[in-house]
């Protein structure tokens, strides 16, 4: 039987990302802390748990169901972003641009690792288009091999219904320099480009 200690870094040591150094750093540091930090943090994992489901609608992580961007009125309807997991639709809304609603696929298609269509939220999404408030879909899969076969295989999905598809577009970030580019960054930008008036 393990003792406390090794049993909390045998568990720490299971997140990604953590491997068995940074997870015995983080269990010596939970031991040392307070006993109200301990406690607090083992609510927060209990909480987590227990309350925070998939969103009905678009299949966000939430408390609420619908979740807050679903319930939100001021949302444009007419815009969908199709993207892979919540951490995106996380990290669209920091830039506060977009201002549709979301879809949450829960994955990309991966057929090495056993993912098709049927693991992913595409049947419901096919469902979702039977609202006719949709009129764009944007399609934000990251631009990996998975993230692209997904993207085409929805383009190829949705071409029979009546709404303007789109892609984000990638390339070149902010700041970047082209000799410190990879050429498949640099191959995107060139067919991505864009007119400028």
């Amino acid at each position: 039987m393990q003792n406390p200690l090794a049993k909390l870094v045998n568990e720490l040591s299971k997140l990604p990302g953590i491997g068995e150094r940074t997870a015995t750093r983080l269990a010596f540091y939970i031991l040392r802390a307070p006993s109200q930090y301990a406690q607090a943090l083992s609510q927060a994992i209990s909480e987590i748990k227990n309350k925070i489901r998939l969103c009905s609608v678009c299949f966000n992580l939430t408390e609420a169901d619908p979740c807050q961007f679903c319930q939100n009125e001021g949302r444009d309807k007419a815009l969908l972003c199709i993207v892979e997991e919540p951490q995106d639709l996380l990290a669209i809304e920091k830039s506060g641009t977009f201002r549709g609603r979301y879809h949450i696929l829960h994955g990309v298609l991966s057929p090495l690792e056993g993912i098709g269509p049927e693991q992913l939220k595409i049947k419901e999404l096919l469902r979702r288009l039977q609202d006719s408030s949709i009129q764009e879909i944007i399609l934000a899969t990251n631009s990996s091999v998975e993230g692209e076969a997904t993207a085409l295989y929805l383009v190829k999905l949705l071409k029979p219904f009546a709404l303007k598809l789109t892609r984000i577009a990638h390339g070149i970030p902010m700041g970047g320099d082209l000799e410190y580019l990879d050429v498949m960054t640099i191959g995107s930008a060139i067919e991505n480009r864009v007119v400028v008036s």
